[in-house]
């Protein structure tokens, strides 16, 4: 049986051992880090399980500048791998400790090392050692989100679900698409909050499963205000809470945020549904919408701040580069949707979309010709074809498609709005004064403040 190791604080240290940690915090206190060090490593010979001596190792050496410059340590330079780790574990994890953590001495922020640390502390059962090795990454490499995905993990083993909710909130912060990471963060939260409450009761287990939404229960009801819908919200995260694969609940919570337009956690519970469904393509479709609406948001929330401040050459350069990737990832993942089912018109027209905003107008065209199919969105489908064209100065195919939009539209909504304006300016381009002029008349008698028609049509009869 493995040997376990009980974690102590000072008042558990023998008088030998405290006073080798009393000349530990002297020396800190000179700023003395390596002879500091050297003397941590002795404490945690005599006392593996004092924590507050591993963190002082720690802190000196990262003090001392360690990790910059990498020493020659007992594995070799350099890195040490994970398979030369998880072989000291298995053959003597006691061993392994000391060998760990004399190697942390010059590179503190190791992934591999502290990682190894994490496993070696689990089996000599020493949790409080186990999440500060995690932690040490979570500060000093917090880019490592695959170890913070573990740290996070852990905390919610041990029943901490706050401590799991700060790490995942740390992972959103490195990868703000991280789907896994915001769903957590809400998962980790409501369960912290109902371990708060004291919800885990039961009687308030009961009256959870009495709100419970059964499989023939209503949906979500539209108009429902912003108190309703918090109210609302708070009933299915701790339904959910004590059943996350409850996709009836998912599917709600999705549903909730999308109403309330808050794109990320909606992004996050739709991409959870859509596992839990067996791949459920309409679930695919909702996560997918949410990510576009969450990228749009972000994008205009930086436009914003462009127009308030124009000559910042930062802020610039940050829009022009989020656009770029926003562009990109738009690009993809239609083209993904559409190599899935290429026979349907509707991601044909995003995929279109996505090839238009891209400037690929070519690559365009032949995906919004196959959208043309689907009657419902035949309209926008040539309206942008038009503008297609147009840009790569095919007028007169432009026009064409133009016009068939209209012998499908009789009232004058804001389509044929849209459709007369992109014709009259087309003509305009042409040079086609009467027939530019036509189509602007037709919005100006019906909407007279409809972009500047009213200055266009007015100017003409000067």
């Amino acid at each position: 049986m493995t040997e376990q190791i009980v974690e102590i604080d000072e008042n558990a240290l023998d008088a030998a051992t405290k006073d080798l940690w009393l000349r530990v915090l002297s020396a800190v206190e000179i700023n003395n880090h390596e002879f500091a060090i050297h003397l941590c490593q002795a404490v945690l010979k005599a006392a593996p399980g004092f924590l507050m001596a591993r963190k002082m190792a720690r802190r000196t050496a990262v003090a001392a500048g360690a990790g910059a410059k990498k020493k020659k340590g007992l594995f070799g330079g350099g890195g040490v791998s994970s398979m030369k780790i998880n072989g000291w574990i298995k053959k003597n994890p006691l061993e392994a400790l000391e060998l760990i953590e004399k190697e942390l001495e010059s590179d503190p922020y190791d992934s591999n090392l502290n990682d190894g640390l994490f496993e070696c502390a689990c089996v000599l059962a020493m949790p409080e050692t186990a999440a500060f090795a995690l932690e040490t990454i979570r500060t000093g490499a917090p880019e490592n989100t695959k170890l913070l995905h573990k740290l996070a993990e852990f905390y919610l083993s041990r029943d901490e679900p706050a401590s799991a909710a700060d790490v995942y909130t740390t992972i959103c912060k490195q990868d703000p698409t991280d789907s896994y990471a915001l769903k957590g963060s809400k998962d980790a939260t409501a369960r912290a909050s109902m371990k708060k409450d004291n919800w885990e009761s039961k009687d308030s287990l009961a009256s959870v499963k009495e709100s419970a939404p059964g499989e023939d229960s209503a949906e979500l009801e539209q108009g429902m205000t912003r108190e309703q819908m918090d109210a609302k919200m708070a009933q299915l995260l701790g339904i959910y809470a004590q059943d996350q694969n409850n996709l009836k609940v998912v599917k709600q919570i999705g549903d909730l945020y999308e109403m309330m337009e808050d794109w990320a956690n909606c992004h996050a519970y739709f991409s959870w549904a859509y596992e839990l469904s067996n791949s459920d393509v309409a679930l695919k479709d909702k996560a997918d919408h949410a990510k576009d609406k969450l990228v749009a948001a972000q994008l205009d929330q930086l436009k914003q701040a462009l127009a308030a401040d124009p000559d910042n050459a930062e802020l610039q350069a940050q829009y022009e580069a989020a656009q770029a990737e926003s562009i990109e990832v738009t690009l993809r993942e239609a083209q993904a949707r559409v190599d899935s089912n290429p026979t349907d018109p509707h991601l044909r027209y995003e995929l279109g979309l996505a090839f238009y905003n891209a400037g690929d107008f070519s690559a365009a065209i032949p995906h919004l010709q196959q959208a043309t199919r689907n009657p419902h969105i035949r309209t926008k489908v040539l309206l942008l074809l038009a503008k297609t064209f147009r840009e790569k100065g095919m007028r007169d195919l432009a026009i064409k498609q133009l016009e068939d939009a209209l012998a499908d539209l009789v009232a004058m909504d804001s389509t044929k709005k849209q459709v007369l304006y992109e014709k009259g300016l087309i003509h305009a381009d042409m040079e086609d004064d009467i027939n530019a002029l036509g189509c602007f008349k037709e919005i100006y008698e019906v909407d007279y403040g409809y972009r500047d028609v009213a200055q266009r049509v007015e100017q003409s009869y000067s």
